[in-house]
């Protein structure tokens, strides 16, 4: 090995073992114990397919993201649905889905080309399909605020002062 390949491998070891020390400082240091993800779905796997079906055929993917990490630089024009069941009830997404004019029943600042369209001519078996599946996406206790807050200000654009 020549003399600057040698500085280079050095430089690199050293790199490593001060990253692997931090991290054995953070983990022995961390107060509280990762909580993991906080979203999880009661859906069947069935419910689940047919859903996941539904939901790509209505193009639901280009106001919403489900199940994604978020990119701090692509925002989605429309609320998240991790965790929404655990804000709404099956009923209220079925009468959601089924109304002629979603917005009165959610009012949204969202830009009228983002606003929710009327899934009112779908047949009644689909919104059912999609009010269960809505429902079943739920979110663990610890995270139901930020849920809430993320909801909130998505569709108000104002801050979340708490219920």
């Amino acid at each position: 090995m020549r003399r600057g390949e040698k500085l280079v491998f050095a430089i690199m070891a050293t790199v490593v073992v001060v990253v692997m020390a931090k991290n054995i400082f953070t983990i022995e240091t961390q107060k509280q114990p990762d909580k993991g993800i906080p979203f999880y779905t009661t859906a069947s796997q069935q419910l689940t397919k047919e859903a996941s079906e539904i939901y790509r055929v209505q193009g639901c993917r280009q106001c919403h993201s489900l199940w994604t990490v978020k990119n701090m630089l692509e925002t989605i024009p429309a609320p998240a649905l991790d965790g929404i069941g655990s804000i709404r009830t099956e009923e209220w997404f079925y009468n959601y889905f089924s109304a002629k004019n979603p917005q009165a029943i959610l009012p949204s600042r969202l830009k009228k080309e983002y606003s929710m369209p009327s899934y009112a001519s779908l047949p009644e078996h689909d919104r059912r399909v999609l009010a269960q599946y809505m429902a079943s996406l739920k979110v663990k206790d610890w995270y139901l605020e930020d849920t809430k807050k993320m909801e909130y200000e998505k569709l108000t654009g104002k801050t979340y002062k708490g219920q």
